[in-house]
């Protein structure tokens, strides 16, 4: 079932997405070469912790999963795209890290993700990086009142197939409220014109990720949990929880 929230629901969630914005902005200034992305984790846990914020990372288990997610945060490096664990992994210079956070405050959640390198970005992964980000302002721009979810699939789509990289629909953007994953689902392909209607006070998180290789298959760690690409090719992950509104879509995770 589709909830559409009220104006006040809004404002919690918005509330949420600004611990979201503060952890992913504190993870990305301590990602710096010889980190170990476990550090990072404990970096978000302390930030969700000061806002008075809980995770709905953090012992999450859906069907897929054999054991319960146990971080606050994805942090998936180079090949990685979703879902990784952080471990004792020490970042070095030019790994590409797609970091996914979460939060959940007064019983209201948001979601969100960055894609950055350690150093300069070689020019693969700047294209990359861009091209996601650049797919998820198209989304963001599609999830108007009177569009469909298949809009916003199709621009997000049309960015990333335009590039020349892969995509996976199996994992993408979803309804956010209460819970973190909540209907309906926002494939990260598909055909406009087609799906739910979009209305105001509809709460959604618009997430494509894409395979620099152009392949549209991906394979998972022995962990049950990290996704990679099967070619071996670097992802990249961007995210946003948005609301439709009267006047349009408004970002809820901006910093």
């Amino acid at each position: 079932m589709v909830e559409i929230k009220t104006p006040g629901e809004i404002e919690a969630v918005r509330a949420a997405g600004q611990v979201v914005a503060q952890a992913l902005a504190a993870v990305r200034d301590a990602a710096v070469p010889g980190t170990r992305l476990a550090d990072l984790d404990e970096v978000a846990r302390s930030r969700l912790a000061a806002a008075g914020a809980g995770s709905p990372f953090l012992g999450y288990q859906p069907r897929f999963a054999p054991v319960p997610f146990p971080a606050v945060i994805c942090t998936s490096v180079n090949d990685a795209a979703l879902h990784g664990i952080p471990g004792r992994y020490r970042l070095a210079e030019g790994d590409l890290l797609s970091v996914d956070c979460g939060a959940v405050l007064d019983g209201w959640a948001a979601d969100a993700a960055v894609s950055f390198t350690i150093g300069p970005p070689s020019s693969s992964d700047a294209r990359l990086i861009a091209t996601t980000e650049a797919a998820l302002r198209a989304g963001i721009a599609a999830a108007v009142p009177g569009a469909r979810i298949g809009d916003i699939s199709a621009a997000i789509g049309a960015v990333g197939r335009g590039a020349g990289y892969g995509i996976c629909i199996e994992f993408g953007g979803h309804g956010v409220g209460r819970r973190m994953h909540e209907d309906p689902s926002v494939p990260n392909d598909g055909s406009s014109g087609r799906g739910l209607g979009i209305r105001p006070g509809l709460v959604i998180a618009i997430e494509p990720w894409f395979l620099a290789g152009g392949q549209d298959s991906y394979r998972v760690d022995d962990d049950g949990w990290t996704i990679r690409s099967t070619d071996g090719s670097r992802a990249a992950h961007a995210e946003h929880t948005i609301a439709v509104t009267g006047d349009g879509p408004v970002i809820l995770t901006a910093a």
